[in-house]
């Protein structure tokens, strides 16, 4: 029997996590965040183990490709990445590639890319074209995907052209994201979002442009990789900078991350969306009562800055206030928008939504990031792992550059990217555990990994919907 626990107190009497909890941060906030924000809800999914053959198994994933990567919404692109009639976009899941092109009339559309020839691929990557051209044999059809050219037409008397049209994938757009389904029979795009619309305003989101785009293949299956990125659990141990005996340093990252009270929202009866509040500014237990006052947190927090230039806490004063303060003007001058409006937790702290299912969004401005996770090819034990950043385009003049995909190598450090800020150097402690899991999965003798209740409550909703997929 399910508990539902929706109320702040008690989600945290269930979750007993010491210090400040979310709520308590939040509303002492000076432009505090939208109503939803404050009010955490938990459900109680069970504590059964979870099967470790589903993270290597040839079975499992097939039984994936068949009844998720054909059956749900996923998002291919940006539609920045395709913004005048011709340009197209390639996405590639397992074995099928999905071709996402601007129409004339501004539209979008999606087909399955293969010639209807002899099944050549018609277009790879991105770029832009007048019509799809087999580069094989030449057969054409038109953006709107209508035969066009048949070379050597009076060999083919029994080709149908009305039937030869290519065929289309089902295709919806929301937040300047552009959705696809490879199930014709599929439902639409607004039921599948559940909350999302409800919670985010989709018109800030498509007013935002893609500034970078980094991708690397991982040596782990796309869940293990999408796990490490959806629960706070793992920041201490993982992030934090220690001293020689293995104490956190209280200068560090835990002088202004409360990784100990980070909130976990699970809705019931929402099954394709789930939430995640880590708030800033406020120091992890483990260092909580080794900070000598506020300003401490404020340098620790901006300690790239020179000492000069960081805010001062006023007498009463929050860190947290203070480095609102400073992070809103900055950032309205770096994007050039009136940010006024903005509260302060989404200006700095880490936010994400899950989009079952293979996508992270965090809606701030502070950490504007995106994650995509995905199977390479047909192999259960590698993936495909992505990171967007997502800036406001500015208030006047062009918007910026879209950012195309830049693929590491394999093994490639993800700080050689200076795009990604402090990001590339918190991923890059993150993928050695990534390979020691993936290795760590096939040789363990317990036949299930062991879940926290709350703190790796994500990941469970996650695999409660995926069996849910695979059992239709």
């Amino acid at each position: 029997m399910q508990k539902s626990v929706k109320t702040v107190d008690d989600v945290s009497a269930y979750a007993k996590s010491p210090g400040e909890n979310v709520h308590d941060v939040l509303v002492k906030d000076k432009a505090p965040p939208r109503d939803h924000y404050l009010r955490p809800s938990y459900v109680f999914l069970g504590d059964e183990d979870i099967s470790v053959d589903r993270y290597f198994s040839q079975e499992w994933h097939d039984l994936e490709v068949r009844k998720v990567w054909k059956k749900t919404w996923q998002i291919a692109c940006r539609e920045e990445d395709i913004p005048t009639p011709g340009d197209y976009i390639v996405y590639n899941i397992v074995d099928d590639s999905v071709l996402v092109a601007r129409q004339p009339d501004g539209s979008i559309k999606a087909y399955i890319n293969a010639c209807l020839h002899r099944g050549t691929e018609l277009c790879v990557g991105q770029g832009h074209v007048k019509a799809f051209r087999c580069p094989f044999h030449g057969f054409t059809w038109a953006l709107e995907g209508k035969l066009r050219y048949v070379p050597g037409e009076w060999d083919f008397p029994h080709l149908n052209r009305a039937e030869f049209s290519l065929p289309e994938v089902k295709v919806g757009t929301w937040g300047g994201f552009v959705f696809v389904n490879l199930d014709p029979d599929a439902g639409s795009l607004a039921d599948y979002l559940e909350v999302l619309p409800e919670h985010l305003d989709g018109d800030e989101l498509a007013s935002r442009y893609k500034a970078a785009h980094v991708s690397q293949i991982m040596p782990a299956n796309w869940k293990v990789v999408q796990e490490a990125f959806i629960e706070g659990y793992h920041v201490a141990e993982t992030h934090y900078d220690k001293d020689a005996d293995g104490q956190v340093d209280p200068a560090g990252i835990a002088a202004f991350s409360n990784d100990t009270a980070v909130q976990y929202d699970i809705w019931p009866g929402v099954k394709h969306v789930d939430r995640l509040v880590l708030v800033s500014g406020v120091p992890s237990h483990y260092v909580a009562h080794r900070i000598p006052d506020q300003q401490a947190i404020v340098d620790a927090m901006l300690r790239r800055l020179p000492r000069e230039r960081r805010p001062v806490v006023k007498p009463g004063e929050r860190a947290r206030d203070a480095v609102a303060a400073f992070y809103r003007a900055a950032m309205s001058a770096q994007h050039g928008k009136d940010l006024s409006k903005t509260s302060d937790s989404e200006l700095m702290d880490q936010i994400q939504y899950n989009i079952f299912p293979n996508f992270t969004v965090w809606p701030g401005l502070g950490a504007p990031l995106c994650y995509r996770f995905r199977p390479y090819g047909n192999d259960p034990n590698r993936s495909i792992f992505e990171v967007w950043f997502l800036y406001p385009r500015p208030a006047e003049g062009e918007s910026p550059a879209v950012a195309p995909d830049h693929r590491l190598a394999e093994g490639e450090l993800w700080a050689s990217r200076p795009e990604l800020g402090p990001y590339g150097p918190i991923i890059d402690q993150d993928t050695p555990n990534l390979v020691r899991l993936q290795r760590g999965l096939r040789a363990t003798r317990k036949p299930g990994i062991t879940l926290g209740n709350y703190q790796e409550i994500r990941i469970r909703r996650f695999h409660n919907v995926l069996e849910e997929y695979l059992a239709r």
